[in-house]
Protein backbone atom coordinates (compact mmCIF):
# COMPACT_ATOMS: atom_id res chain seq x y z
CA UNK A 1 0.00 0.00 0.00
CA UNK A 2 3.11 2.22 0.58
CA UNK A 3 4.27 1.52 -1.97
CA UNK A 4 1.68 2.49 -4.56
CA UNK A 5 1.06 5.42 -2.88
CA UNK A 6 4.24 6.54 -3.49
CA UNK A 7 4.14 5.60 -6.92
CA UNK A 8 1.15 7.69 -7.07
CA UNK A 9 2.38 10.77 -5.23
CA UNK A 10 5.51 10.08 -8.30
CA UNK A 11 2.93 10.58 -10.92
CA UNK A 12 1.21 13.64 -9.31
CA UNK A 13 4.37 15.29 -8.51
CA UNK A 14 5.04 14.72 -12.55
CA UNK A 15 1.56 16.08 -13.69
CA UNK A 16 2.61 18.90 -11.22
CA UNK A 17 5.85 19.61 -12.68
CA UNK A 18 4.46 21.60 -15.65
CA UNK A 19 0.88 23.04 -15.14
CA UNK A 20 0.41 23.71 -11.71
CA UNK A 21 4.13 24.54 -11.09
CA UNK A 22 3.96 26.88 -13.95
CA UNK A 23 0.38 28.19 -12.51
CA UNK A 24 2.02 28.46 -9.02
CA UNK A 25 5.25 29.86 -10.30
CA UNK A 26 3.53 32.81 -11.93
CA UNK A 27 0.89 33.49 -9.03
CA UNK A 28 3.80 33.93 -6.39
CA UNK A 29 5.47 36.04 -8.28
CA UNK A 30 2.22 38.47 -8.91
CA UNK A 31 1.72 38.10 -5.30
CA UNK A 32 4.98 39.15 -4.65
CA UNK A 33 5.11 41.99 -6.65
CA UNK A 34 1.67 43.23 -5.79
CA UNK A 35 2.59 42.71 -2.38
CA UNK A 36 5.85 44.98 -2.67
CA UNK A 37 3.88 47.59 -5.03
CA UNK A 38 1.20 47.26 -2.35
CA UNK A 39 3.73 48.45 0.89
CA UNK A 40 5.42 51.20 -1.10
CA UNK A 41 2.01 52.79 -1.63
CA UNK A 42 0.74 52.20 1.80
CA UNK A 43 3.69 53.50 3.19
CA UNK A 44 3.74 56.65 1.54
CA UNK A 45 -0.01 57.22 1.31
CA UNK A 46 0.22 58.55 4.84
CA UNK A 47 2.67 61.11 4.48
CA UNK A 48 1.02 62.27 0.57
CA UNK A 49 -2.21 62.45 2.51
CA UNK A 50 -0.75 65.09 5.26
CA UNK A 51 1.08 67.03 2.71
CA UNK A 52 -2.06 67.30 0.40
CA UNK A 53 -4.35 68.28 3.49
CA UNK A 54 -1.58 70.71 4.91
CA UNK A 55 -1.34 72.39 1.90
CA UNK A 56 -5.26 72.41 1.94
CA UNK A 57 -5.53 73.93 5.23
CA UNK A 58 -2.82 76.62 4.19
CA UNK A 59 -4.40 77.49 1.12
CA UNK A 60 -7.73 78.39 3.25
CA UNK A 61 -5.37 80.54 5.50
CA UNK A 62 -4.17 82.05 3.60
CA UNK A 63 -7.33 83.03 2.09
CA UNK A 64 -9.00 84.18 5.10
CA UNK A 65 -5.53 86.01 5.80
CA UNK A 66 -5.98 87.92 3.20
CA UNK A 67 -9.58 88.99 3.04
CA UNK A 68 -10.14 93.23 3.79
CA UNK A 69 -13.06 92.41 6.28
CA UNK A 70 -11.17 89.98 8.30
CA UNK A 71 -7.65 92.29 8.21
CA UNK A 72 -9.71 95.18 9.61
CA UNK A 73 -11.70 93.22 12.09
CA UNK A 74 -8.31 91.88 13.57
CA UNK A 75 -6.54 95.07 13.78
CA UNK A 76 -9.62 96.52 15.61
CA UNK A 77 -9.65 93.54 17.98
CA UNK A 78 -6.40 93.68 20.35
CA UNK A 79 -5.81 93.29 23.68
CA UNK A 80 -6.79 90.17 25.85
CA UNK A 81 -10.00 91.66 27.64
CA UNK A 82 -12.66 90.77 25.12
CA UNK A 83 -16.13 89.76 25.87
CA UNK A 84 -16.50 86.52 24.81
CA UNK A 85 -21.01 87.05 23.95
CA UNK A 86 -20.07 89.87 22.22
CA UNK A 87 -17.36 88.19 19.83
CA UNK A 88 -20.44 85.61 19.06
CA UNK A 89 -21.81 88.16 17.10
CA UNK A 90 -19.68 89.85 15.37
CA UNK A 91 -19.53 88.62 11.73
CA UNK A 92 -15.76 87.75 12.22
CA UNK A 93 -17.25 84.65 14.01
CA UNK A 94 -19.67 84.20 11.41
CA UNK A 95 -17.19 83.99 8.61
CA UNK A 96 -14.65 82.22 10.09
CA UNK A 97 -17.81 79.42 10.96
CA UNK A 98 -19.09 79.95 7.05
CA UNK A 99 -15.75 79.17 5.62
CA UNK A 100 -15.18 75.95 7.75
CA UNK A 101 -18.51 74.58 6.63
CA UNK A 102 -17.79 75.38 2.72
CA UNK A 103 -14.18 74.17 2.98
CA UNK A 104 -15.15 70.88 4.87
CA UNK A 105 -12.47 71.80 7.68
CA UNK A 106 -12.17 71.35 11.25
CA UNK A 107 -11.69 74.09 12.20
CA UNK A 108 -11.16 78.21 11.19
CA UNK A 109 -9.96 79.92 13.93
CA UNK A 110 -8.73 83.78 14.10
CA UNK A 111 -6.56 84.93 16.78
CA UNK A 112 -5.12 88.78 17.38
CA UNK A 113 -1.99 89.15 18.23
CA UNK A 114 -2.19 88.64 21.72
CA UNK A 115 -2.92 84.61 20.91
CA UNK A 116 -6.72 85.29 21.80
CA UNK A 117 -9.20 83.70 19.95
CA UNK A 118 -11.70 86.08 17.95
CA UNK A 119 -13.43 83.07 15.86
CA UNK A 120 -13.78 79.59 16.89
CA UNK A 121 -15.87 76.85 16.32
CA UNK A 122 -17.02 76.46 19.79
CA UNK A 123 -18.25 79.56 21.30
CA UNK A 124 -17.22 78.81 24.68
CA UNK A 125 -13.72 78.82 23.50
CA UNK A 126 -13.93 82.80 22.69
CA UNK A 127 -11.79 85.48 23.93
CA UNK A 128 -9.15 82.43 25.05
CA UNK A 129 -5.50 81.69 23.87
CA UNK A 130 -4.78 79.69 21.27
CA UNK A 131 -4.44 75.95 22.69
CA UNK A 132 -1.38 75.35 19.98
CA UNK A 133 2.17 77.77 20.22
CA UNK A 134 1.36 80.68 17.86
CA UNK A 135 4.43 82.00 18.45
CA UNK A 136 6.19 81.14 14.41
CA UNK A 137 2.89 83.15 12.87
CA UNK A 138 2.63 86.08 14.92
CA UNK A 139 6.56 86.41 13.85
CA UNK A 140 5.18 86.99 10.25
CA UNK A 141 6.03 83.05 9.47
CA UNK A 142 3.62 80.65 7.90
CA UNK A 143 3.03 77.06 10.63
CA UNK A 144 2.11 74.14 9.50
CA UNK A 145 2.30 71.03 11.39
CA UNK A 146 0.06 67.88 13.11
CA UNK A 147 -0.65 69.30 16.81
CA UNK A 148 -3.92 68.44 19.36
CA UNK A 149 -6.04 70.99 20.25
CA UNK A 150 -9.18 71.31 21.74
CA UNK A 151 -11.10 70.16 18.96
CA UNK A 152 -8.81 66.74 18.48
CA UNK A 153 -5.45 66.37 16.56
CA UNK A 154 -5.38 68.01 13.36
CA UNK A 155 -3.12 68.85 10.35
CA UNK A 156 -3.38 73.00 11.30
CA UNK A 157 -1.75 75.40 9.37
CA UNK A 158 -1.30 78.95 10.57
CA UNK A 159 -0.77 82.09 8.56
CA UNK A 160 -0.07 86.21 10.01
CA UNK A 161 -2.21 88.34 9.44
CA UNK A 162 -1.83 91.97 8.64
CA UNK A 163 -2.90 95.26 9.42
CA UNK A 164 -4.59 97.01 6.48
CA UNK A 165 -2.36 98.84 4.26
CA UNK A 166 0.46 97.82 6.45
CA UNK A 167 3.50 95.30 7.50
CA UNK A 168 2.84 94.72 10.86
CA UNK A 169 1.19 91.74 12.15
CA UNK A 170 -2.62 91.59 13.95
CA UNK A 171 -3.31 88.38 14.42
CA UNK A 172 -3.57 85.06 12.97
CA UNK A 173 -5.43 82.57 10.98
CA UNK A 174 -5.07 78.97 12.04
CA UNK A 175 -7.03 76.10 9.78
CA UNK A 176 -7.04 72.44 10.89
CA UNK A 177 -8.24 69.52 9.34
CA UNK A 178 -8.74 66.21 11.17
CA UNK A 179 -6.30 63.48 11.06
CA UNK A 180 -9.61 61.62 11.00
CA UNK A 181 -10.85 62.83 8.01
CA UNK A 182 -6.92 61.79 6.39
CA UNK A 183 -7.61 58.25 7.85
CA UNK A 184 -10.99 57.78 6.57
CA UNK A 185 -9.00 58.64 3.11
CA UNK A 186 -6.46 56.90 3.82
CA UNK A 187 -8.56 53.67 4.51
CA UNK A 188 -10.52 54.23 1.15
CA UNK A 189 -7.35 54.44 -0.46
CA UNK A 190 -5.98 51.56 0.57
CA UNK A 191 -9.93 49.71 -0.24
CA UNK A 192 -9.37 50.62 -3.73
CA UNK A 193 -5.76 49.13 -3.81
CA UNK A 194 -6.78 46.42 -2.61
CA UNK A 195 -9.27 45.66 -5.29
CA UNK A 196 -7.20 46.08 -7.92
CA UNK A 197 -4.65 44.16 -6.86
CA UNK A 198 -7.14 41.40 -5.89
CA UNK A 199 -8.25 42.07 -9.81
CA UNK A 200 -4.96 41.99 -10.85
CA UNK A 201 -4.28 38.93 -9.07
CA UNK A 202 -7.23 37.28 -10.39
CA UNK A 203 -6.23 38.05 -14.00
CA UNK A 204 -2.93 37.29 -13.33
CA UNK A 205 -4.01 33.33 -12.35
CA UNK A 206 -6.89 33.45 -15.24
CA UNK A 207 -3.63 34.36 -17.57
CA UNK A 208 -1.42 31.69 -16.38
CA UNK A 209 -3.86 29.25 -15.75
CA UNK A 210 -4.85 29.85 -20.00
CA UNK A 211 -0.89 30.27 -20.70
CA UNK A 212 -0.05 26.76 -18.87
CA UNK A 213 -3.31 25.18 -20.60
CA UNK A 214 -2.44 26.30 -24.11
CA UNK A 215 1.70 25.42 -22.98
CA UNK A 216 0.37 21.97 -22.66
CA UNK A 217 -1.62 21.73 -25.73
CA UNK A 218 1.56 22.89 -28.05
CA UNK A 219 3.68 20.54 -25.81
CA UNK A 220 1.10 17.54 -27.11
CA UNK A 221 0.00 17.15 -23.29
CA UNK A 222 3.82 16.24 -22.18
CA UNK A 223 6.20 17.02 -20.24
CA UNK A 224 9.66 18.70 -20.11
CA UNK A 225 11.69 15.43 -19.09
CA UNK A 226 9.25 14.13 -21.08
CA UNK A 227 9.87 16.20 -24.75
CA UNK A 228 13.82 15.97 -23.51
CA UNK A 229 13.51 12.31 -23.99
CA UNK A 230 11.52 12.28 -26.74
CA UNK A 231 14.51 14.63 -28.95
CA UNK A 232 17.00 12.19 -27.66
CA UNK A 233 14.92 9.45 -29.13
CA UNK A 234 13.88 11.14 -32.42
CA UNK A 235 17.35 12.15 -32.62
CA UNK A 236 19.00 8.55 -32.73
CA UNK A 237 16.50 7.22 -34.59
CA UNK A 238 16.28 9.63 -37.31
CA UNK A 239 19.64 9.81 -37.73
CA UNK A 240 20.41 5.63 -37.58
CA UNK A 241 17.55 4.68 -40.06
CA UNK A 242 18.19 3.63 -43.46
CA UNK A 243 15.71 5.95 -44.63
CA UNK A 244 15.74 9.17 -45.41
CA UNK A 245 12.92 11.11 -43.67
CA UNK A 246 12.37 15.15 -44.15
CA UNK A 247 9.73 16.83 -41.67
CA UNK A 248 7.97 19.96 -43.17
CA UNK A 249 6.23 22.14 -41.34
CA UNK A 250 2.80 23.56 -42.23
CA UNK A 251 4.51 26.83 -43.47
CA UNK A 252 6.78 24.77 -45.52
CA UNK A 253 9.92 25.02 -43.54
CA UNK A 254 11.88 22.19 -42.95
CA UNK A 255 12.12 21.30 -39.45
CA UNK A 256 13.87 17.89 -39.50
CA UNK A 257 15.98 16.32 -41.87
CA UNK A 258 17.96 12.78 -41.19
CA UNK A 259 22.07 12.15 -42.80
CA UNK A 260 20.20 9.50 -44.71
CA UNK A 261 17.85 12.55 -46.55
CA UNK A 262 20.99 14.39 -47.19
CA UNK A 263 23.12 11.65 -48.85
CA UNK A 264 19.90 10.38 -51.02
CA UNK A 265 18.85 13.97 -52.14
CA UNK A 266 21.67 15.84 -51.52
CA UNK A 267 20.89 18.60 -49.43
CA UNK A 268 23.32 20.67 -47.33
CA UNK A 269 21.27 23.46 -46.12
CA UNK A 270 20.37 23.76 -42.80
CA UNK A 271 17.09 23.31 -41.07
CA UNK A 272 14.77 26.06 -40.75
CA UNK A 273 15.57 26.86 -44.56
CA UNK A 274 12.34 27.15 -46.76
CA UNK A 275 11.98 23.09 -48.69
CA UNK A 276 11.63 24.87 -52.10
CA UNK A 277 16.09 26.47 -51.07
CA UNK A 278 17.26 23.25 -50.48
CA UNK A 279 18.13 22.49 -53.61
CA UNK A 280 15.56 19.23 -54.31
CA UNK A 281 15.00 18.53 -57.82
CA UNK A 282 11.43 19.03 -59.53
CA UNK A 283 10.37 15.78 -59.19
CA UNK A 284 11.30 15.18 -55.40
CA UNK A 285 10.08 18.85 -54.32
CA UNK A 286 6.82 17.94 -56.35
CA UNK A 287 6.21 15.12 -53.97
CA UNK A 288 7.56 17.25 -51.09
CA UNK A 289 4.37 19.62 -51.44
CA UNK A 290 1.93 17.73 -52.49
CA UNK A 291 0.67 14.11 -50.21
CA UNK A 292 1.81 10.91 -52.42
CA UNK A 293 0.83 7.66 -51.06
CA UNK A 294 2.48 5.22 -53.86
CA UNK A 295 6.35 5.86 -54.03
CA UNK A 296 7.27 8.00 -56.88
CA UNK A 297 10.75 7.16 -58.30
CA UNK A 298 13.30 9.87 -59.38
CA UNK A 299 16.63 10.73 -60.33
CA UNK A 300 19.33 12.49 -58.09
CA UNK A 301 22.61 12.69 -59.41
CA UNK A 302 23.36 9.04 -60.34
CA UNK A 303 20.70 7.59 -58.01
CA UNK A 304 17.40 6.51 -58.33
CA UNK A 305 15.40 7.24 -55.58
CA UNK A 306 11.83 6.14 -54.04
CA UNK A 307 10.00 9.45 -52.71
CA UNK A 308 6.22 9.31 -50.85
CA UNK A 309 5.03 11.83 -48.18
CA UNK A 310 2.20 12.04 -46.01
CA UNK A 311 0.36 14.96 -44.61
CA UNK A 312 0.42 14.79 -40.78
CA UNK A 313 -1.99 15.78 -38.45
CA UNK A 314 -3.09 15.92 -34.68
CA UNK A 315 -6.55 16.30 -33.16
CA UNK A 316 -7.83 17.99 -36.21
CA UNK A 317 -4.74 20.57 -36.28
CA UNK A 318 -2.12 20.51 -39.23
CA UNK A 319 1.43 19.59 -38.48
CA UNK A 320 2.68 19.69 -41.62
CA UNK A 321 4.52 16.70 -43.91
CA UNK A 322 6.85 14.09 -43.77
CA UNK A 323 8.80 12.94 -46.97
CA UNK A 324 10.62 9.48 -46.96
CA UNK A 325 12.91 8.62 -48.85
CA UNK A 326 14.51 5.28 -50.36
CA UNK A 327 17.74 4.78 -52.58
CA UNK A 328 16.32 2.31 -55.14
CA UNK A 329 19.95 2.43 -57.05
CA UNK A 330 20.87 -0.84 -55.91
CA UNK A 331 16.94 -2.24 -56.66
CA UNK A 332 18.01 -0.64 -60.46
CA UNK A 333 22.10 -2.12 -60.51
CA UNK A 334 20.68 -5.29 -59.38
CA UNK A 335 17.51 -5.02 -61.78
CA UNK A 336 20.55 -4.48 -64.89
CA UNK A 337 22.33 -7.39 -63.72
CA UNK A 338 19.44 -9.61 -63.88
CA UNK A 339 18.49 -7.94 -67.16
CA UNK A 340 21.99 -8.96 -68.58
CA UNK A 341 21.71 -12.64 -67.08
CA UNK A 342 18.03 -12.66 -68.53
CA UNK A 343 19.60 -11.69 -71.87
CA UNK A 344 22.29 -13.78 -71.73
CA UNK A 345 20.10 -16.70 -71.08
CA UNK A 346 17.29 -15.41 -73.89
CA UNK A 347 20.45 -15.18 -76.34
CA UNK A 348 21.60 -18.64 -75.01
CA UNK A 349 17.91 -20.37 -75.48
CA UNK A 350 17.32 -18.89 -78.73
CA UNK A 351 20.63 -20.07 -80.10
CA UNK A 352 19.96 -23.87 -78.47
CA UNK A 353 16.37 -23.56 -80.45
CA UNK A 354 18.19 -22.52 -83.52
CA UNK A 355 20.80 -25.28 -83.32
CA UNK A 356 18.42 -27.82 -82.60
CA UNK A 357 16.11 -27.05 -85.17
CA UNK A 358 19.33 -27.19 -87.51
CA UNK A 359 19.90 -30.83 -86.23
CA UNK A 360 16.99 -31.68 -87.42
CA UNK A 361 17.15 -30.63 -91.09
CA UNK A 362 19.92 -31.93 -91.18
CA UNK A 363 18.91 -35.44 -89.71
CA UNK A 364 16.09 -35.22 -91.72
CA UNK A 365 17.99 -34.94 -94.77
CA UNK A 366 20.36 -37.64 -94.02
CA UNK A 367 17.30 -40.05 -93.39
CA UNK A 368 16.68 -39.05 -96.79
CA UNK A 369 19.83 -40.03 -98.18
CA UNK A 370 20.24 -36.55 -99.19
CA UNK A 371 24.01 -36.19 -98.00
CA UNK A 372 25.12 -33.65 -100.23
CA UNK A 373 22.38 -31.49 -99.40
CA UNK A 374 22.91 -32.31 -95.90
CA UNK A 375 26.63 -31.68 -96.34
CA UNK A 376 25.74 -27.84 -98.13
CA UNK A 377 23.68 -27.10 -95.42
CA UNK A 378 26.35 -27.72 -92.98
CA UNK A 379 28.74 -25.42 -94.84
CA UNK A 380 26.25 -22.46 -94.37
CA UNK A 381 25.75 -23.17 -91.06
CA UNK A 382 28.85 -22.83 -90.53
CA UNK A 383 29.37 -20.17 -91.98
CA UNK A 384 26.33 -17.98 -90.44
CA UNK A 385 26.51 -19.71 -87.24
CA UNK A 386 25.33 -18.52 -83.51
CA UNK A 387 28.94 -17.26 -82.72
CA UNK A 388 30.07 -16.08 -86.64
CA UNK A 389 28.32 -13.27 -87.91
CA UNK A 390 24.72 -13.33 -86.51
CA UNK A 391 25.00 -10.15 -86.06
CA UNK A 392 26.93 -8.37 -88.62
CA UNK A 393 29.61 -5.32 -87.52
CA UNK A 394 30.51 -7.23 -84.21
CA UNK A 395 34.20 -7.27 -85.46
CA UNK A 396 34.54 -3.97 -85.56
CA UNK A 397 34.08 -4.23 -81.66
CA UNK A 398 37.07 -5.55 -79.64
CA UNK A 399 35.95 -4.12 -76.37
CA UNK A 400 34.36 -7.56 -74.26
CA UNK A 401 32.14 -6.03 -72.26
CA UNK A 402 29.65 -4.43 -75.50
CA UNK A 403 30.36 -7.34 -77.79
CA UNK A 404 28.59 -10.20 -75.01
CA UNK A 405 26.32 -7.29 -74.26
CA UNK A 406 24.63 -6.68 -78.24
CA UNK A 407 25.05 -10.39 -78.68
CA UNK A 408 22.54 -11.01 -76.02
CA UNK A 409 20.17 -7.97 -76.38
CA UNK A 410 20.32 -8.91 -80.26
CA UNK A 411 19.46 -11.96 -79.02
CA UNK A 412 16.34 -10.48 -77.10
CA UNK A 413 15.04 -9.06 -80.02
CA UNK A 414 14.75 -11.51 -81.98
CA UNK A 415 12.70 -13.02 -79.57
CA UNK A 416 10.62 -10.45 -79.49
CA UNK A 417 10.29 -10.28 -83.24
CA UNK A 418 12.85 -7.37 -83.81
CA UNK A 419 16.04 -7.34 -85.93
CA UNK A 420 18.81 -5.26 -83.98
CA UNK A 421 21.62 -4.05 -86.24
CA UNK A 422 24.83 -2.30 -85.92
CA UNK A 423 25.67 0.58 -88.15
CA UNK A 424 27.84 0.56 -90.93
CA UNK A 425 30.30 3.12 -89.30
CA UNK A 426 30.67 0.74 -86.05
CA UNK A 427 33.95 0.91 -84.98
CA UNK A 428 35.38 0.95 -81.29
CA UNK A 429 39.20 -0.33 -80.94
CA UNK A 430 39.92 -0.08 -77.06
CA UNK A 431 38.36 -0.92 -73.53
CA UNK A 432 36.19 1.20 -71.41
CA UNK A 433 36.87 2.78 -68.15
CA UNK A 434 33.70 2.46 -66.62
CA UNK A 435 31.49 -0.12 -68.73
CA UNK A 436 28.58 -0.02 -66.24
CA UNK A 437 28.05 3.21 -67.31
CA UNK A 438 28.25 2.63 -70.83
CA UNK A 439 25.85 -0.41 -71.15
CA UNK A 440 23.38 1.19 -68.72
CA UNK A 441 23.22 4.30 -71.20
CA UNK A 442 22.91 1.60 -74.36
CA UNK A 443 20.90 -0.63 -72.46
CA UNK A 444 18.22 1.38 -72.07
CA UNK A 445 18.44 3.10 -75.33
CA UNK A 446 18.20 0.13 -76.84
CA UNK A 447 15.63 -1.35 -74.21
CA UNK A 448 13.54 1.71 -75.54
CA UNK A 449 14.40 1.07 -78.89
CA UNK A 450 13.08 -2.52 -78.95
CA UNK A 451 9.84 -1.97 -77.38
CA UNK A 452 8.82 0.78 -80.00
CA UNK A 453 9.87 -0.95 -82.56
CA UNK A 454 8.13 -4.36 -81.60
CA UNK A 455 4.73 -3.27 -82.28
CA UNK A 456 5.93 -3.07 -85.80
CA UNK A 457 6.90 -7.43 -85.94
CA UNK A 458 3.45 -8.42 -86.61
CA UNK A 459 3.21 -5.84 -89.70
CA UNK A 460 6.66 -7.68 -90.29
CA UNK A 461 5.28 -11.27 -90.09
CA UNK A 462 2.88 -10.31 -92.72
CA UNK A 463 4.90 -8.75 -94.91
CA UNK A 464 4.91 -5.20 -93.85
CA UNK A 465 7.56 -3.00 -92.92
CA UNK A 466 10.10 -4.60 -90.82
CA UNK A 467 10.93 -3.92 -86.76
CA UNK A 468 14.29 -2.87 -86.75
CA UNK A 469 16.99 -0.90 -84.26
CA UNK A 470 20.65 0.13 -85.73
CA UNK A 471 22.86 0.91 -83.02
CA UNK A 472 25.87 2.59 -84.13
CA UNK A 473 29.08 3.02 -81.58
CA UNK A 474 31.76 4.91 -83.03
CA UNK A 475 35.10 5.93 -80.73
CA UNK A 476 36.85 9.01 -81.38
CA UNK A 477 40.00 9.17 -79.28
CA UNK A 478 38.52 8.98 -75.84
CA UNK A 479 35.00 10.17 -76.63
CA UNK A 480 31.88 7.78 -77.59
CA UNK A 481 29.17 8.18 -79.31
CA UNK A 482 26.10 6.51 -79.37
CA UNK A 483 23.16 6.45 -81.46
CA UNK A 484 20.33 4.42 -81.76
CA UNK A 485 17.15 4.67 -83.87
CA UNK A 486 14.37 2.28 -84.59
CA UNK A 487 11.68 1.59 -86.63
CA UNK A 488 8.49 2.93 -84.37
CA UNK A 489 5.89 5.19 -84.65
CA UNK A 490 8.39 7.85 -82.91
CA UNK A 491 8.01 10.20 -79.83
CA UNK A 492 4.30 11.06 -79.34
CA UNK A 493 4.55 13.71 -76.89
CA UNK A 494 4.71 17.20 -78.08
CA UNK A 495 7.73 18.11 -76.57
CA UNK A 496 10.45 15.33 -77.52
CA UNK A 497 12.84 16.35 -74.69
CA UNK A 498 10.30 15.41 -72.00
CA UNK A 499 10.80 11.54 -72.56
CA UNK A 500 13.57 12.49 -70.40
CA UNK A 501 11.58 13.76 -67.30
CA UNK A 502 11.52 11.52 -64.19
CA UNK A 503 8.38 9.46 -64.94
CA UNK A 504 6.98 10.14 -68.33
CA UNK A 505 6.05 7.16 -70.13
CA UNK A 506 3.82 5.19 -72.25
CA UNK A 507 3.91 2.40 -70.39
CA UNK A 508 2.71 1.66 -67.26
CA UNK A 509 3.27 -1.13 -65.34
CA UNK A 510 2.57 -1.21 -61.28
CA UNK A 511 4.96 -4.18 -60.76
CA UNK A 512 8.05 -1.89 -61.37
CA UNK A 513 8.19 0.11 -57.51
CA UNK A 514 7.73 3.39 -58.33
CA UNK A 515 6.57 3.14 -61.83
CA UNK A 516 8.33 3.49 -64.91
CA UNK A 517 9.62 6.12 -67.02
CA UNK A 518 13.19 6.36 -65.31
CA UNK A 519 15.59 5.14 -67.98
CA UNK A 520 16.33 7.87 -70.20
CA UNK A 521 16.14 9.98 -67.49
CA UNK A 522 18.43 8.01 -65.47
CA UNK A 523 20.82 7.80 -69.29
CA UNK A 524 20.90 11.36 -69.30
CA UNK A 525 22.21 11.68 -66.13
CA UNK A 526 24.78 9.75 -66.40
CA UNK A 527 26.01 10.87 -69.59
CA UNK A 528 26.21 14.47 -67.83
CA UNK A 529 28.01 12.70 -65.43
CA UNK A 530 30.86 12.01 -67.93
CA UNK A 531 30.73 15.77 -68.92
CA UNK A 532 28.91 14.56 -72.46
CA UNK A 533 25.15 14.69 -72.73
CA UNK A 534 22.08 12.59 -74.34
CA UNK A 535 19.41 13.80 -76.62
CA UNK A 536 16.92 13.28 -79.26
CA UNK A 537 18.04 13.04 -82.75
CA UNK A 538 15.31 12.75 -84.72
CA UNK A 539 11.46 12.29 -82.79
CA UNK A 540 10.35 10.45 -85.68
CA UNK A 541 6.83 9.72 -87.48
CA UNK A 542 5.34 12.07 -88.88
CA UNK A 543 8.12 14.26 -88.25
CA UNK A 544 11.04 12.21 -89.19
CA UNK A 545 13.66 13.70 -91.27
CA UNK A 546 14.35 12.67 -94.81
CA UNK A 547 17.75 10.60 -93.94
CA UNK A 548 15.97 8.78 -90.88
CA UNK A 549 15.84 5.35 -93.17
CA UNK A 550 14.12 3.66 -90.40
CA UNK A 551 11.13 6.60 -89.74
CA UNK A 552 11.41 6.08 -85.84
CA UNK A 553 12.68 8.20 -82.83
CA UNK A 554 16.46 8.74 -82.60
CA UNK A 555 18.63 9.19 -79.71
CA UNK A 556 22.18 10.09 -79.88
CA UNK A 557 24.74 9.98 -76.94
CA UNK A 558 28.08 11.47 -76.14
CA UNK A 559 30.16 9.76 -73.49
CA UNK A 560 33.88 11.87 -73.09
CA UNK A 561 36.46 10.22 -71.72
CA UNK A 562 35.33 6.57 -71.72
CA UNK A 563 36.91 5.13 -73.63
CA UNK A 564 40.80 3.70 -72.82
CA UNK A 565 42.63 3.28 -76.19
CA UNK A 566 44.73 0.22 -76.63
CA UNK A 567 43.72 -3.78 -77.30
CA UNK A 568 41.85 -5.42 -74.49
CA UNK A 569 44.37 -7.46 -73.01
Amino acid sequence: MKVGTRVMAGAYAVVMRLRNQVLLLQVVVIVVSLAAGFGVVISTSDDRLRDEYGQRALAIARTVATDADVREAVASSGGTSLDPAELGTRPLQAQALAVAERTDALFVVIANDRGIRLAHPDPAELALPLSTDPTRALAGREDLATDRGTLGQSVRAKVPIYAPGGTEVVGLVSVGISTEEIADDLRGDIRTLILIALSALLIGVVGSALLARRWRRLTLGLEPDQLAELVREQEAVLHSMGEGVIAIDPNGVVRVINDKARILLGVTAQTGSPIDAIGLTPRVLEVARTPVDVPRSATVADRVVLVSSRRVSRDGKDLGMVLSVLDRTDVEDLTRQVDSIRSMTDALRAQRHESANRMHVIAGLLRQGNAAAGLDYLDEVMGTGPYGTELPGLENLTEPHLRAFLEAKAAAARERGVTLTLGDQTFLDGTLRDPVVVTTVVGNLIDNAIEAASGRAIEAASGGNPALVEVELIADDSTLLVTVADSGPGIGFPDPDSVFVEGVTTHVDPAVPGGRGMGLALARQLARRTGGDLVVGDRGGEAAAADNTLGGAVFVARLPGIVATGHPA
